[in-house]
């Protein structure tokens, strides 16, 4: 045993003496009346006995040999959770168990505060501290019990000159796995507050009595470095008095957060202390998740939150060292964070560069990766079940969040909301004499981070990094959509949703997400028809029924809807059931593509006048000068929800801008270079001109649009406009109030009907908390990318045919050579749509079915189950010229 283990050993026996009766006695001991300060000295000597018994059973000596049977160091002994083992420390108390002396090598902070109190205590209860002893304790920094970047330089300095950085990797290790020796460190050179001190003061008052003496006698043997010597609420003392400075921002916190890359900048190139940071971590987070599950540690001191902004600075918690263990059980504790001290997070790294944010954001999709591949996850075996990679998953949130706020915000303009609510349905009462009470009647739900930071995500036009970057495809590999589904419905605490946490899903994941909450809609409505039905006695559809006729196919349709959207708008949530009148075709999906596609073509065709097209962006905008009424905008709205709805694609060309709005945002100048591109660079140059504007240009407040007939109508953008001119000052003022007319104004009427309309079918859907406006585009038009290779992997073949057979190698060699109209026309023949679904052709399950040898009949399809039945032609000529002549001139439905 080396001078310093044996000076160790010697000061750890005195105070284990002056525990005031030894054995069973302790329970029979009357308080001292007479001498309180005997009494508190005796409670204190308790209590620090205790805190060793407590330690020594969670954390051990530190000594691999040790043979006391309850120290956590020993090789037979079980480990124990916390308060089992603060049960059995009190017992060990009691029976005055063996207790084992600090081990030097013990990296745990607990066992070597311990140890540096009861050699001070010791030391002023019994001797004088010689020379000899503080040059023992300043070499091995016992008395660091938080860390600031000078103080890691001064240990640094001292551990290269001896080429031995051991005492180094013991600090770390001891303030690194302590929470609150993490929560002190590294803090900025402010003093604390009023409000601060009284939280550090508060937090340990009765162990501040405890240390009072033992700091008292030590100071005068650590000179300079007394501060170090101090716990948390050691440091709340010595910074009384005038430290008193304004409280800290909503997006600030106490810690000096480049202090921190600095330190780790130059500690992490060194493998053996990088090995330090990764014990600590391993140590620290039980803890932690224990303090902020039970303890409510956050709201008694908000500064916990600088142990997170510390650990998280750190460049290597993506290594594949952490992923095993460190880095799960960091992101539990992280994960129970209370929902302000997220958001103050998410403020925080909203500040941080897109480089940092990507890396915090990397080191949390890696665990989620590495979690998923290295285990099978199935329909019995849940990734929801998955503790790490739900942790995982809640603290991405907080960086996505934080990427959100860090980006391009506009949180100003937003659209109305609808001056009339849409009405509920006429069955609401009978629903609730069922005990069917309709859930989430007052809309789609929203996240509370959200509301807690007061941003929305579709309040961001360009965040730091893409959420693209969010997606975790791993994940959504394996994720069982039904089960998360139904977790995301039932909101229980036990059972987490990845629908919660919608930015880690893909389009694919979302849309069936959205398919089934539409379904489970649709079969309820139709429970409820029933129920209906057999407590009034009358007969209902338990179907949203639409006969058509195919040349009057506006007329009829929008008649009907207009009908049942007055008198009950939730028949429009029932399941869509479309019949051409003198056709033969059963609805089963297909007979409702191609009405849709059939009514999408007619309401867009400029004849009709209500949107106008322009020819260089292909793009449809609402006609400010419309003769139809708002009535039949709604109706158009109505449409495009029960596209969704009933998961049809629709060939429908919108600016996003569109889209937006229908999210709740309105449009601005940004928008215009989508939506009218020849304007918005225009009022660019504007803009940008160098000029005098009022002397060159000669604009004014007043602009001018034309009418279907091409008569100009005048508007001014202010009162008076045509005697305002536009100049260099008020040129910004001039083109946002054009955007605003352009897209918002000029089109209100019409917008708010088309809107109206969507949001009848769709107010109860998830559809805003789940998409993105560039997602719902992508919902309502599906994919413009046609890749038929993919189509080609994915197709399945029954009837006798499969891959190899000549007649579908020529087949796909034929379709291959198709132009990009030809495979366009193929597509709404066998699918009643030519657009690829969300996530392409890939996506799409098509079967190709034999029907029979060698004929001249036409191939034929059911667009309902994507079926082409193919007969089998004799040669590759014959099936291209009928194939062509299929899709060429398909129209109508009819019975084989």
């Amino acid at each position: 045993m080396s001078s310093d283990e044996k000076e160790d050993c010697e000061c750890a026996t005195p105070q284990a003496e002056i525990s005031p009766v030894r054995g069973p006695d302790r329970e029979n001991e009357e308080p001292d009346t007479e001498n309180p300060e005997a009494s508190r000295m005796k409670r204190a000597a308790a209590k620090h006995l205790i805190e060793r018994y407590y330690h020594q059973l969670t954390e051990g000596c530190g000594n691999e040999s040790c043979s006391n049977s309850w120290c956590a160091s020993s090789v037979g002994f079980s480990r124990m959770d916390n308060n089992a083992a603060a049960v059995k420390a009190l017992e060990l108390y009691k029976v005055n168990a063996k207790l084992c002396d600090p081990h030097p090598s013990k990296k745990g902070t607990a066992s070597t505060y311990l140890e540096s109190s009861t050699h001070s205590n010791s030391a002023c209860s019994n001797r004088k501290m010689n020379h000899k002893d503080v040059h023992a304790v300043r070499d091995n920094f016992k008395d660091v019990n938080y860390l600031t970047e000078e103080k890691v330089y001064e240990i640094l300095d001292i551990c290269g000159e001896k080429e031995d950085y051991s005492p180094l990797i013991r600090v770390i290790g001891r303030v690194f796995s302590s929470s609150e020796g993490l929560v002190q460190s590294f803090r900025r050179s402010k003093p604390h507050t009023k409000e601060e001190l009284k939280s550090l003061q508060g937090k340990d008052e009765d162990k501040d009595e405890d240390e009072k003496e033992a700091a008292a006698c030590s100071a005068t043997a650590m000179d300079e470095d007394s501060p170090t010597s101090s716990s948390s609420s050691r440091v709340g003392e010595g910074s009384s008095g005038e430290n008193d400075i304004q409280k800290l921002a909503p997006d600030e916190v106490s810690v000096d957060i480049e202090a921190v890359r600095r330190v780790y900048e130059r500690l992490l190139s060194n493998e053996k202390i990088e090995a330090a940071f990764l014990n600590a971590l391993v140590y620290l987070s039980p803890n932690v998740e224990c303090d902020l599950a039970y303890h409510n540690v956050y709201s008694r001191d908000p500064n916990y939150l600088n142990l997170f902004v510390i650990v998280m600075e750190n460049s290597n918690l993506h290594s594949p060292e952490y992923l095993e263990i460190a880095l799960p059980q960091f992101c539990k504790a992280m994960s129970k964070l209370p929902l302000a001290a997220q958001a103050k997070l998410a403020r925080l790294w909203s500040h941080y560069s897109a480089e940092q944010i990507r890396r915090m954001m990397e080191t949390f999709q890696q665990l989620i990766t590495f979690k998923v591949i290295s285990n099978e996850f199935n329909s019995r075996n849940l990734v929801n079940d998955d503790d790490a990679v739900v942790a995982a998953t809640k603290c991405l949130k907080i960086v996505y969040y934080a990427n959100v706020l860090g980006g391009d915000l506009d949180v100003e303009n937003n659209e109305e909301d609808d001056d009339e609510p849409i009405p509920e349905s006429s069955e609401l009462t009978l629903q609730e004499l069922l005990g069917e009470e309709r859930r989430n009647k007052k809309g789609p739900r929203v996240d509370p981070l959200e509301t807690e930071l007061g941003i929305r995500t579709n309040d961001c036009r360009w965040p730091l990094i893409p959420f693209e970057e969010f997606v975790n495809e791993p994940l959504n590999e394996v994720l069982e959509m039904d089960k998360d589904y139904t977790f995301f419905k039932v909101e229980t605490e036990n059972k987490f949703s990845f629908m919660t946490c919608p930015f880690i899903l893909n389009a694919v994941t979302k849309n069936l997400g959205l398919y089934y909450d539409n379904r489970i809609r649709m079969y309820s409505e139709r429970r409820i028809t029933v129920l209906y039905s057999l407590v009034q006695g009358q007969q209902l559809n338990p179907y949203l029924r639409l006969k058509v006729r195919r040349d009057h196919i506006i007329d009829d349709a929008l008649v009907r809807l207009e009908m049942i959207a007055m008198e009950n708008p939730a028949d429009l949530k029932k399941q869509l059931y479309v019949e051409f009148e003198g056709e033969q075709g059963v609805d089963e999906g297909g007979v409702s593509k191609e009405f849709f596609q059939l009514v999408v073509e007619e309401i867009f065709n400029p004849d009709i006048g209500m949107f106008t097209h322009d020819e260089r962006t292909r793009l449809f905008w609402f006609n400010p000068s419309s003769f139809e009424n708002e009535g039949q905008y709604t109706l158009i709205g109505i449409v495009l929800g029960l596209a969704i709805y009933n998961n049809c694609i629709l060939d429908v060309h919108f600016p996003m801008v569109v889209y937006r709005k229908l999210m709740g945002k309105k449009g601005t100048f940004r928008d215009l270079a989508d939506a009218n591109p020849v304007l918005c660079q225009s009022l660019k140059e504007l803009l940008e001109y160098e000029g005098s504007v009022e002397e060159d240009m000669m604009i004014t407040f007043q602009i001018s649009q034309t009418d279907l007939f091409g008569n100009p109508l005048m508007y001014d953008l202010r009162e008076n406009g045509d005697k305002i001119p536009v100049t260099n000052e008020n040129r910004k003022e001039f083109v946002a109030q054009y955007s605003e007319y352009i897209l918002n104004k000029s089109v209100e009427k019409q917008f708010k009907a088309f809107r109206r309309g969507f949001h009848m079918v769709t107010n109860e859907s998830p559809l805003k908390y789940l998409f993105r406006p560039e997602e719902i585009e992508l919902l309502i038009c599906g994919s413009r990318n046609l890749d038929f290779h993919a189509l080609e992997e994915t197709t399945e073949y029954d009837g006798g045919y499969n891959k190899d057979s000549r007649i579908i190698k020529e087949f796909w060699e034929t379709l291959h050579l198709f132009s990009e109209e030809q495979k366009r026309l193929f597509l709404q023949f066998t699918t009643g749509t030519d657009r690829a679904p969300v996530g392409g052709l890939g996506k799409l399950k098509m079967i190709i079915a034999k029907n029979g040898p060698d004929t001249d009949r036409l191939p034929t399809s059911h667009t309902c189950f994507n079926v082409l039945l193919l007969p089998e032609y004799s040669s590759k000529d014959k099936l291209k010229e009928r194939l062509l002549k299929a899709i060429t001139y398909a129209k109508g439905f009819g019975m084989l």
